[in-house]
């Protein structure tokens, strides 16, 4: 064989090799790879933060080998990788199946702390944006189902090692949505809308006691009361403030 059907053959084979390892069939990517092989490419990447090429070894470790002993540990490593791609429908979907197909699980508890993550991060952000009222009127919505799995998460399961972190973003939402109310009753405030704004922040009050937003919220709902001629109850609102904040120079 002479040199030049050497080299036409050898660039042949790189050629292959590399369309097989690029290729999103599978059973071709992975070919002759064992399950052990697929798990371990897998962990490498995820712990690379590669987490595409993770899930893709992930994914193939799920067709070529469904039934392996890695394969409950990969489902939840797959919703994580799926959830720092920012895809949280493919995250959530196969927690869900996870949470179904094992429900004994040792790893249970973390099925349900990650998904009430995921659902935490779908709207973050948003509330950091004090800009025009179309974006921060925005509801929460994931945010607050968030709320409800992380509470719910920390009744069903008290001794998991992740009910610390879980009580810390309860404060932090609650906090949030303290804050999300408090912007609408100042949007209501500087439109006039005063009953609006004092309602609004009313609710602030009384619903998130302990907040940051409650002071302001106290002053909002003083300055509300004035405009609209109700000396008394900003007379009563702001001995409740004095109360808690006694530091203020009233």
């Amino acid at each position: 064989m002479n040199v030049v059907k050497l080299v036409v053959i050898t660039l042949l084979g790189l050629l292959l090799s590399a369309c097989a390892a690029n290729s999103a069939d599978p059973m071709i990517a992975f070919q002759g790879q064992s399950a052990t092989q697929v798990y371990q490419r897998a962990k490498t990447a995820l712990a690379a933060g590669h987490y595409e090429q993770a899930i893709k070894a992930y994914e193939a470790l799920a067709v070529i080998y469904p039934f392996t002993p890695y394969s409950e540990r990969a489902q939840l490593e797959l919703a994580y990788s799926y959830y720092q791609e920012n895809n949280s429908t493919a995250a959530q979907s196969t927690l869900n199946h996870f949470i179904q197909l094992y429900p004994r699980s040792r790893w249970i508890d973390y099925a349900y702390y990650l998904n009430a993550v995921v659902n935490m991060d779908q709207d973050r952000g948003w509330y950091l944006r004090y800009v025009p009222i179309d974006v921060a009127l925005r509801d929460p919505g994931s945010m607050r189902q968030a709320y409800n799995d992380f509470d719910q998460f920390i009744r069903r399961f008290p001794q998991s090692r992740y009910v610390p972190d879980a009580r810390q973003r309860l404060i932090y939402l609650r906090n949030t949505f303290a804050e999300y109310e408090l912007q609408i009753a100042d949007y209501y405030f500087r439109r006039k809308a005063y009953i609006a704004a004092a309602n609004r922040a009313k609710d602030v009050v009384r619903n998130y006691q302990g907040a940051p937003a409650v002071e302001k919220a106290l002053l909002l709902l003083i300055k509300s009361y004035r405009n609209l001629g109700l000396d008394d109850l900003a007379t009563q609102s702001i001995a409740v403030y004095r109360l808690n904040f006694p530091g203020h120079p009233f």
